[in-house]
């Protein structure tokens, strides 16, 4: 696994994370690895990606399902509970 010095961090953020980090029962190190974890940069669809994704939710919908009323599903599925 790699390894990242990061310089010139202000101080107020390295103490915001200490006590997050000692709230989460988790050492700095580990809170800054779940934070640049959650952080971490996604992939961005463009054109032809993009297109494909969308189609293919489309072909996932039912046919109609467009002007389908749900509500008496949530209705039901809420009186079920």
């Amino acid at each position: 696994m790699g390894q990242v010095l990061i310089r010139n961090l202000d101080d107020a953020l390295i103490a915001d994370f200490r006590r997050v980090a000692k709230a989460n029962g988790r050492s700095l190190e580990a809170e800054l690895r779940e934070a640049l974890a959650q952080a971490r940069p996604r992939e961005s669809l463009t054109g032809a990606s993009l297109r494909a994704l969308v189609e293919s939710m489309w072909a996932m919908t039912p046919e109609g399902a467009a002007g389908v009323d749900s509500t008496p599903v949530i209705r039901q599925a809420r009186d079920e509970d």
